[in-house]
């Protein structure tokens, strides 16, 4: 375990010292989400009836903001060749990396949520839901996202290529993450939504480091 935490503490590192990741991603889905109210009007029950939608799917837009610098610096200054070569399986250090890039991007927007949440006038009864399932499905977004990073390093208009492999995969999680929060404001019950989002997570973490390590062998040939 220790190459694996330290390749999590030097990705942490890197992002910290250049602070642009976590602050964009952030900035993004503060300013989106305020921008709501201003265009579909500021009555209180519509944007309670809309918030956890308004929350999901901007902090998942929020999220691919900072997916195509995954594995794009470290491929343009010659990191990823030596890393390559580690003892530490390539697998792993996709695992890894992920786990720097939640812990950058996802988690801060998952402490973030509940805070728009109260912008948004989402019923109190949903902030346990919206928290579970940001930080159930935060991580499954870095996982699949890693996926499309790999695939596309390299390429020309990355981003652009890289939000349509990844937009595709994303949609479960959006569909399960609001329907957790509807469920339990209508008072059904968010554990089964928080079941199957952690079914996903359990599926991405066993198959993403396989499929994304795949991929960067790839361009590294």
């Amino acid at each position: 375990m220790s190459p694996f935490l330290r390749l999590v503490g030097r990705d942490l590192r890197l992002a910290l010292r250049q602070g642009g990741d976590a602050a964009m991603v952030v900035g993004f889905f503060v300013l989106t989400v305020v921008l709501f109210p201003f265009g579909v009007g500021p009555e209180p029950e519509l944007l309670q009836r809309i918030a956890a939608g308004i929350v999901w799917v901007t902090a998942l837009l929020a999220a691919l903001l900072s997916l195509e610098r995954l594995f794009q610096s470290d491929y343009e200054d010659g990191s990823l060749e030596v890393m390559a070569l580690l003892p530490l399986p390539l697998e792993a250090q996709v695992l890894a990396k992920c786990l720097a890039h939640w812990l950058v991007t996802g988690l801060p927007l998952t402490l973030t949520a509940p805070l728009l949440g109260l912008l948004l006038h989402l019923d109190t009864a949903g902030y346990p839901a919206l928290i579970a399932s940001m930080a159930i499905g935060t991580p499954i977004l870095s996982l699949l996202g890693a996926v499309g990073a790999a695939l596309t390093l390299g390429a020309r208009k990355g981003g652009v290529l890289l939000s349509l492999l990844v937009l595709p995969l994303y949609i479960p999680v959006l569909i399960f993450g609001v329907a957790a929060i509807e469920a339990e404001i209508g008072g059904f019950g968010a554990r089964p939504h928080l079941l199957l989002l952690a079914a996903f997570l359990v599926l991405a973490v066993g198959m993403v480091p396989f499929a994304a390590a795949a991929a960067l062998r790839q361009a590294l040939e």
